[in-house]
């Protein structure tokens, strides 16, 4: 039975990562779960799943846990808890926290020597080179969970890794790709929350709309597999069934199909190199007629180059790159700026770093978070001049 601890418990890869738990009882035990400030949600997971140890934000959100739950689990708050969660017995540490909260405790967990099923792309945004080297320092494996990277891992099983000639993520494209520029630029909050395939978080799905998960993406595939960005390649699939393909030196091309739904690869990283059965529909390839690809909208969608511009700066060029995007995807979530601000201020803050510390590296966390200090403190600068 393999024991599990899972970041991000009450977000939307811990609810289906549970769901595969929940289908499979005599494979996973948890351990562990972290959650933020959803305690009533917490409480139901604590009650099925009985884990040892859990995290909440803060000191009311534990009471309140405890008060729902009773004793006979452990209640810790805060980063702390993150990282008790993270590096606590388990033998698979699933990573489904969102943005930056999530790179300390999965650097906790790949230290400690867990394995970790990564869904917090952020971590390898933020400290991709930094990561690999703690991940080869301790020989655990890191298991991709977001489908593009699932995809592109579960094509290069087996294969030699100098053969490969081309990685191809994916995109659907997200909301607005068939919208004329100037209709994008008016785009409701509702309207990008209205993502045509997938069922995700709102900052995941504000990042599709804009491209910018793709944009990041091509840095989290960078450092996942050891590829230069320059073999690195982005096209547009809006049936969302292909979800990545590698091409190889022989130009032959192997890609991996199915439905878009999350529980494949966060099953496939729950039990990698055995598969689970799911209780989901058969892909049906007559039904669908017609597989689709195209070019993306570069100049409609600047997110996505700006994941490139990145990789080809400092090591803490994507760092500043994934902060200024936290901040503008949740000043738009709030209703302070339009769509098309995100985008302006995210290549505003990477264009002002790679014009002042063009080089910067980053040899530990301390080099992490003062990027991520520095870009958050110019990225607020840059939102009270777009807000209206």
């Amino acid at each position: 039975m393999k024991r599990l601890a899972i970041l991000g418990s009450t977000g939307s890869i811990g609810v289906q990562t549970l769901a595969v738990v929940a289908a499979h009882p005599e494979r996973f035990q948890v351990t562990a779960l972290a959650a933020g400030r959803n305690v009533e949600t917490l409480a139901q997971q604590v009650k099925r799943f009985q884990p040892e140890l859990v995290s909440v934000a803060d000191a009311a959100g534990a009471e309140e846990l405890r008060r729902q739950v009773g004793g006979g689990v452990s209640i810790e708050i805060g980063a702390a808890g993150l990282v008790a969660v993270a590096t606590h017995t388990a033998d698979l540490v699933v990573a489904g926290l969102v943005g930056a909260l999530g790179l300390e405790p999965t650097l906790a967990a790949v230290r400690a020597g867990r394995d970790v099923a990564l869904a917090n792309k952020e971590v390898m945004v933020m400290a991709g080179a930094l990561v690999r080297r703690e991940v080869e320092a301790s020989g655990v494996s890191l298991l991709p969970v977001d489908s593009e990277h699932s995809a592109i891992f579960q094509a290069l099983a087996g294969q030699r890794r100098e053969d490969v000639s081309r990685l191809i993520l994916t995109a659907s494209g997200g909301p607005f790709r068939t919208w004329p520029r100037e209709r994008v630029a008016a785009a409701t909050i509702e309207e990008a929350l209205n993502h045509p395939n997938w069922n995700m978080g709102p900052k995941v799905t504000i990042d599709s709309a804009t491209l910018m998960n793709k944009g990041l993406e091509v840095v989290e595939a960078r450092w996942l597999f050891d590829i230069p960005p320059e073999r690195i390649d982005v096209v547009v699939h809006p049936q969302s069934i292909v979800h990545s393909l590698v091409e190889f030196v022989d130009s032959s091309v192997l890609a991996q199909l199915g439905l878009p739904d999350m529980r494949v690869p966060i099953a496939v990283a729950l039990s990698w190199p055995e598969r689970l059965e799911l209780d989901l529909p058969s892909l049906d390839l007559p039904a669908l007629a017609r597989l689709d690809f195209e070019e993306p909208d570069r100049k409609s969608f600047p997110c996505l180059e700006l994941g490139f511009e990145a990789l080809r700066g400092s090591e803490a060029a994507p760092a500043i790159l994934n902060a200024a995007n936290e901040l503008s995807v949740a000043a738009f979530l709030e209703g302070r700026i339009a769509f098309p601000a995100i985008a302006g201020t995210n290549a505003a803050v990477l264009e002002a770093h790679l014009g002042e510390a063009r080089g910067t590296a980053v040899r530990d966390l301390a080099d992490v978070a003062a990027a991520d200090a520095w870009a958050r403190a110019r990225a607020s600068e840059c939102l009270r001049e777009a807000t209206p």
